[in-house]
């Protein structure tokens, strides 16, 4: 039963009560500063993704397949670009994150004993290269980090199929497979369905970790925009919590063949003398740059059309030499006319090019060896475990904004 009070106590009864409110509102919020510095100091960090933070710094994402060992065209297009990236983040606090993505390998078949070795190989040699997770590199097995797929299955809901096959490697499997242009059921039947969806896992390996920069080579360009079309198409339909990335081109020519130098250098060529593994002995480089294709004129011309495997080995040098950093006084062309200018033969090239090369990859090897059976193999497996239970904190605040969205999850 309610005391009444009396008309004088009632003002000083209103007063009383909004201070204690006022105290009590008070002592929530320092709980929540409190909370907040806790968490922030022991490493996790708010829901917000940057973007709706106000963020600056970029978020790089990118993926290698797990081929085992990487050839020279994968250290120029791809891994000495990652390596320059995570130098510049010393200064910029860049956030990068740097995947195998062996879920992508299974859209072809693949032996289990040989895949699993194979993961093993490639994230060593990531190291190798430079890569480093005291340096800001996240590292990690695409396959240790679920949300990926969770994401891709709710952008597979808002994707659109007709843009899935207009892209380029899906028709062109599509025309491997069928001769006669007609979509019988025996030519379908040879291709998979993860063949066909597997731009939209990339897109979620992207979106997922809320990647703002992506190196991609010329021949991903297509996916990325895909991943921008999935990120666009699911903010429209619910709400923006997807960030679009951006593109970031590799500088380096496309590395080909050594053997048939009109194809990109490449594993799946069965003549193992066409490419560089970029653990290759200095001895084993030379033999190869020695034996590759060039033509019957003994003399140096930068002519890609007319004298392609002349200049790939131009190319290589234009990347691999002492000023490849810095000017066009390295470029094919230059590097060309000056070889013409000292009437240089083939052999002086090839010479040239075998040391550059060595110069390039050395000490590689000797750090693959060293991490791929340091403490017995387990030192590879605590630095994959560290990089992929960084890289699901990573991706679950991204996560549960999507689950929320959408109605799969609580509010976040």
């Amino acid at each position: 039963m309610r005391s009444e009070i009396c008309a004088r106590c009632r003002p000083l009864v209103a007063s009383a009560r909004r201070q204690i409110l006022r105290s009590t509102a008070q002592q929530q919020q320092q709980r929540r500063n409190e909370s907040t510095t806790s968490s922030n100091a022991t490493g996790e960090s708010s829901e917000v993704p940057e973007k709706q933070a106000g963020a600056k710094r970029k978020v790089v994402f990118s993926g290698i397949q797990p081929t085992g060992v990487p050839h020279l065209g994968n250290y120029l297009g791809a891994l000495r670009q990652w390596k320059q990236l995570q130098d510049d983040a010393q200064h910029s606090g860049d956030r990068l994150l740097f995947s195998v993505v062996d879920l992508h390998a299974i859209t072809m078949p693949q032996e289990a004993t040989a895949l699993r070795l194979q993961r093993r190989e490639m994230l060593a040699a990531l190291l190798a290269v430079g890569l480093d997770p005291d340096k800001g590199s996240t590292l990690f097995f695409q396959s240790s980090v679920p949300q990926h797929a969770e994401l891709m299955w709710i952008l597979s809901c808002t994707a659109s199929m007709g843009y899935l096959g207009r892209m380029t490697q899906w028709k062109s499997k599509l025309q491997m497979h069928n001769k006669q242009a007609d979509l019988d059921d025996a030519a379908m039947n040879k291709l998979k369905l993860g063949l066909f969806s597997y731009p939209v896992l990339q897109a979620a390996d992207i979106l997922v970790h809320r990647a703002t920069h992506v190196p991609v080579g010329a021949d991903q360009r297509q996916h990325l925009e895909f991943a921008r079309e999935c990120a666009t198409n699911f903010n429209h339909t619910f709400k923006d919590i997807l960030i679009p990335p951006e593109t970031v081109t590799t500088p380096s020519a496309r590395v080909m063949s050594l053997t048939h130098p009109h194809n990109k250098m490449s594993k799946s060529s069965p003549n193992h003398r066409s490419r560089i593994l970029i653990t290759a002995r200095p001895e084993e480089v030379r033999a190869r740059v020695a034996g590759a294709v060039t033509d019957s004129r003994n003399a140096v011309t930068y002519e890609p059309d007319a004298r392609p495997g002349v200049a790939n080995l131009l190319e290589l040098l234009a990347q691999c030499g002492p000023s490849a950093s810095s000017s066009s006084s390295s470029s094919p062309q230059a590097l060309a006319e000056r070889y013409a200018a000292a009437g240089a033969t083939l052999a002086d090239l090839k010479r040239d090019v075998a040391d550059a090369v060595c110069r390039e990859l050395d000490g590689v090897r000797d750090r693959y060896d060293d991490y791929l059976h340091r403490k017995g193999g387990k030192w590879l497996d605590e630095i994959e475990e560290e990089g992929a239970e960084a890289a699901r904190r990573n991706a679950e605040k991204t996560m549960r904004l999507v689950r929320y969205a959408v109605g799969l999850g609580p509010r976040p």
